[in-house]
């Protein structure tokens, strides 16, 4: 008898699209309302707590496929929310930008002393890999950070109060900017959480779809990306 063995190799851009679903499905399961830290341990009760919380919403109600949150505290669950609307937040930003580049619209000048225009970069992941110079990239990075250590923090009083928990997970107002948001009645407010909740999630799928299209060279963009 011959044995044969067979290798198969995944070119790049199908190994690219298998990571990104996998981390889509590892996150997936964010996307539900949270587990009460109170709730009584039999299931049947504990899926009924979840039916008006924020993020529930037909046609999917609550949505736990991985388990992430079986048996987890409030502050478990308030962590996990936490991630999903700053990444929410994140994808939004990036969609908008996408939109805002391939439109046509560049800062004036240059972007760097070559003499390389902000008109010259293109958009998407080969933008920021291989024309974004790397002076460029640690301009960037370094803002990111600073705004994760010193402004964007989840509180609400000033930013020498610390301790000081936000309204709701993902509050960045920090006591200073509110936006008329305290006059607001608790249904708007409620309203208005459930709009950005899922127009982040809308964002997420939207900016991993436009990743991965781009790595298996079809686009959805008029002309290409």
């Amino acid at each position: 008898l011959v044995r044969s063995s067979y290798v198969v190799t995944l070119p790049h851009q199908m190994k690219f699209a298998l990571a990104l679903l996998a981390l889509a499905l590892t996150g997936a399961s964010a996307f539900m309302g949270p587990k009460v830290a109170h709730a009584p341990a039999r299931s049947a009760a504990v899926s009924m707590s979840y039916d008006s919380e924020l993020g529930v919403q037909k046609p999917l109600g609550f949505w736990d496929p991985l388990g992430i949150v079986e048996g987890a505290s409030q502050e478990r669950f308030d962590r996990l929310r936490y991630v999903e609307v700053k990444h929410g937040r994140i994808a939004m930003l990036a969609v908008l930008g996408q939109i805002v580049t391939k439109a046509g619209i560049r800062l004036p000048g240059d972007i760097d002393y070559e003499g390389t225009h902000f008109t010259d970069i293109g958009t998407g992941w080969d933008a920021w890999m291989n024309q974004v110079p790397d002076a460029g990239k640690y301009q960037i990075l370094a803002l990111i950070f600073f705004l994760e250590v010193g402004i964007m923090k989840d509180q609400a009083g000033s930013m020498d109060d610390r301790a000081a928990p936000g309204e709701f997970p993902g509050d960045f107002r920090n006591g200073y900017i509110d936006f008329g948001w305290d006059k607001l009645s608790d249904a708007d407010k409620l309203k208005k959480r459930a709009v950005e909740l899922n127009n982040g999630r809308a964002a997420q799928m939207g900016i991993l779809a436009l990743m991965v299209h781009e790595q298996l060279g079809v686009s959805i963009w008029p002309g290409g990306i």
